[in-house]
């Protein structure tokens, strides 16, 4: 569970907890154990979910003895599914998508395909294109209740963190002097580090603005500051104690700041969108209030992706060197790229209200006695 995910659970949760007050969340990773602890803070139970396995998951659920489960966007399991239904537990899928060409992949699922979904009371699709795609597959209780990533609610201390990390980018910047812009590539994924800083090393970005690029797994952290070093930039780590005031290129070598990253930049190329992998989340920069320029790989967020350019909140390119083109493009005219800010913050609060009808889908379809409720 990354980071994002656990902060596009936190709607749910909350929403829950008026109801339900005894919630446990599952992962399967220290990592994502890590972070839903820190995000939650005691408002759930956390604990590690066993492997996929039948007779492993029927013991949990014996334990737990819960009276819903819920599977959080692609997160389908078949052990976990069959568990559920032998256990009668009713298990949901939500905020469910499921891009084409992973309908591919299940369609040769065939009948254990049907059988997975099959064991499911019902999906919860974040848009009609997804919904068709479960149906596609065999689906029958199938409703469209929007993408709750769209309902995150911003940490209070998001703008305050932000600014002491823009300060700390920027190095000592002496007195009268005006710090340089920064540009974030945010989660980025392999190969998509070495695409953009070949596309840097002769753009005029290079002069124009310091390149913070997050890659969104730490293996690649290293590889990534070598890489830019090797192409001649000036490079340095968020980790460093002091940043140098003529660095090029900065790596985001740390955990659990990708909104402050976000904070700090005045254009986001959105990571995922260049290497073909489908995407990370283009919502959390538009929350911030960021322009953001996405590369042609969109299926993951397809249908974000499309209303953030049509409401004027984000770009599409290419390739790396159109990225890099489009963020010079914005940060030469500084009422396009406020326009742009403006517009990304109204587009994610007009397609809020997902949890709320996600939550009344399940009281509708699958109520629970109030007074001792897990979820």
């Amino acid at each position: 569970m990354s980071v994002g995910e656990a902060r596009a659970m936190m709607p749910l949760v909350e929403a829950m907890r008026e109801s339900y007050p005894n919630i446990l969340v599952t992962c399967t990773t220290p990592t994502g154990r890590a972070t839903a602890q820190e995000l939650l803070k005691g408002r759930a139970t956390v604990a590690y979910l066993p492997f996929d396995a039948p007779w492993l998951i029927s013991r949990f659920l014996r334990a737990a003895k819960p009276k819903l489960g819920l599977l959080i966007e692609t997160e389908l399991w078949p052990g976990v599914c069959d568990a559920a239904k032998r256990s009668d537990v009713p298990l949901w899928l939500v905020n469910a998508r499921l891009s084409q060409r992973s309908a591919n992949g299940y369609a040769r699922g065939g009948r254990l395909t049907s059988a997975m979904l099959s064991c499911l009371s019902g999906i919860a699709a974040q848009s009609e294109d997804h919904a068709l795609r479960f149906r596609s597959l065999g689906a029958t209780r199938v409703h469209v209740t929007g993408n709750m990533k769209f309902d995150m609610a911003l940490p209070d201390d998001v703008g305050e963190y932000a600014a002491a990390l823009a300060k700390h980018l920027a190095g000592q910047v002496p007195p009268g002097t005006s710090a340089r812009q920064f540009w974030v590539a945010g989660s980025t994924r392999e190969g998509e580090e070495v695409l953009l800083l070949d596309a840097l090393r002769d753009h005029p970005l290079r002069q124009k603005a310091i390149a913070v690029i997050v890659p969104r797994h730490p293996e690649r952290w290293e590889s990534t500051v070598e890489a830019a070093r090797a192409r001649g930039f000036r490079v340095a780590r968020r980790t460093d104690a002091d940043i140098a005031l003529d660095t090029e290129v900065i790596v985001g070598d740390s955990m659990g700041e990708m909104l402050a990253y976000y904070g700090v930049a005045s254009v986001v190329v959105m990571g995922g969108t260049l290497s073909g992998t489908g995407g990370q989340n283009l919502i959390e920069p538009c929350a911030m209030g960021v322009p953001v320029v996405l590369g042609p790989s969109v299926f993951n967020f397809q249908q974000a992706g499309d209303e953030a350019i049509a409401a004027g909140a984000a770009l599409s390119v290419p390739h790396a060197h159109a990225a890099l083109d489009a963020v010079l493009a914005w940060l030469d005219d500084e009422p396009s790229r406020a326009a742009a800010g403006v517009a990304a913050t109204q587009f994610v609060s007009a397609h809020r209200g997902a949890t709320g009808r996600t939550m009344h889908l399940l009281d509708e379809i699958s109520p629970m006695p109030r007074a001792a409720s897990d979820a």
